[in-house]
């Protein structure tokens, strides 16, 4: 039996990591390592990037100056919330589809995804001729079920998360002979996802670190293979959300883990469990597996579309959000895979709340105070004169805890900051206000 590399947490602040304790065997052109699956190869992933020629986009490499600044170095942003479907997922389900027999096309495809993954093989399935069957979550984005019908596909809504659906294009292929396209656990589709390393190491040759979000493991597993092949010296490190993290209890385990309950704004990484391939590609050549928090992705999707001017899907944010809350170290020259941008614009007005509190750019106050005329427009003008923006105002009389002569005043506040919000604070309750709330909502 292999021993596993992975034996235990190493703690950042309060986040934990997983990492190994061997360095991670490069990949030639395939073949079995310790005995385990047979892992892809760099001629694999070359010689999808040869069916790739002329179907997906070569995506940009953009600097990123807020983080090359925070980590002393140059940190560059992989585009793939610009390819085509708006993410890297039509690489993989591409090279799987076009590898289809004409029997196997005539059956047509099916596949499971909370959405990227359903507009790849959607997209694909149309470039190459064949009829394209989803399911996806009944609480799916609109937007990206709208856009997955766009691009030609039957959409079926089943269960609750990916797994779930997955498990309904399982019984779907089973009874009408559909070949089941999945999300990443093939190797035509961890070979197509690996072709975005070629591109970064071409295109920033000098790269010391690659950090990507990991849900099921087919992205990070691709770039493992493409980039340890070609420069082993480079540091592959996977990102997870830290409420659908199933592969640091995996690697500890030495074998995919499914979690108990999983939830995540990053939905195209809310995975339950690894898959049996994608797992023994990143035990053996991936160096580093870290989680972030809600908040950490809130920041990160802010931060990209603020200063950085990129939308992107939380999913995609995983890596920027690692490098922003510190809880990886890192050698530059580093690149951020932004793997999608497919984003809910609903999510996005939310996200961006979220972002703005945790950043200490917004506030949610309640203010206790005597109900007399003038009152309010007296607590408003001490707010104007700390420069602070009001959004909304909720004035409150019915309040079974309020005194006889009090009201409550809730505010949603724009400020510059935590330390102005403090000052704001502070000030107010200098004033005789009761502030009997303050929080960063």
């Amino acid at each position: 039996m292999a021993v596993s590399r992975w034996e235990g947490y190493r703690r950042v602040g309060d986040v934990a990591v997983i990492e190994p304790v061997s360095p991670p065997r490069a990949p030639g052109a395939g073949g079995t390592i310790g005995g385990m699956t047979e892992l892809v190869g760099l001629d694999d992933v070359r010689a999808a990037r040869e069916l790739l020629a002329g179907v997906t986009r070569t995506t940009p490499l953009e600097p990123s100056r807020p983080l090359s600044a925070a980590l002393g170095g140059p940190t560059w942003l992989k585009c793939e919330n610009v390819q085509r479907a708006g993410s890297y997922k039509v690489r993989g389900a591409y090279v799987r589809i076009s590898r289809l027999s004409a029997a196997e096309r005539e059956r047509g495809v099916v596949a499971a995804s909370a959405g990227n993954h359903a507009q790849g093989v959607a997209l694909a399935a149309g470039l190459v001729g064949t009829h394209a069957t989803v399911f996806m979550p009944v609480n799916a984005p609109l937007p990206k079920v709208a856009a997955t019908k766009g691009y030609g596909a039957q959409v079926e809504l089943a269960g609750n998360t990916v797994d779930e659906s997955l498990v309904a294009a399982h019984t779907y292929a089973e009874r009408t002979g559909a070949v089941l396209i999945h999300p990443f656990d093939h190797r035509d589709v961890i070979a197509g996802q690996g072709t975005v390393a070629l591109e970064i190491l071409e295109q920033c040759p000098d790269v010391k670190t690659i950090i990507t979000g990991v849900g099921g493991g087919g992205l990070i597993s691709g770039m493992a293979v493409a980039a340890k092949a070609l420069r082993p010296e480079v540091r592959i490190i996977g990102v997870q959300a830290a409420g659908a993290a199933a592969f640091p209890p995996s690697l500890v385990a030495g074998e995919p883990v499914r979690l108990p309950t999983f939830s995540t704004i990053a939905d195209g990484i809310a995975v339950g469990r690894p898959g049996e391939i994608t797992f023994n590609h990143v035990r053996k050549l991936v160096d580093e597996v870290v989680t972030v928090s809600e908040e950490d992705i809130s920041r990160a999707l802010l931060m990209l579309l603020e200063r950085g001017k990129q939308v992107v899907e939380p999913a995609g944010a995983v890596g920027v959000a690692a490098l922003l809350a510190g809880v990886v170290e890192v050698e530059t020259p580093v690149v951020a895979v932004l793997s999608g941008g497919n984003i809910d614009p609903l999510l996005m007005m939310r996200v961006i709340e979220h972002g703005l509190a945790a950043a200490g750019r917004y506030l949610r106050v309640t203010v206790r105070c005597s109900d007399r005329p003038g009152q309010l427009a007296s607590l408003l003008s001490q707010i104007a004169e700390h420069r602070a923006n009001v959004v909304d105002v909720e004035h409150q009389r019915a309040n079974p805890h309020l005194g006889l002569g009090e009201v409550e005043v809730a505010l949603s506040v724009e400020t510059r900051g935590v330390e102005h919000s403090d000052t704001l604070i502070s000030a107010l309750r200098a004033s005789g206000y009761q502030v009997v709330f303050a929080a960063e909502a």
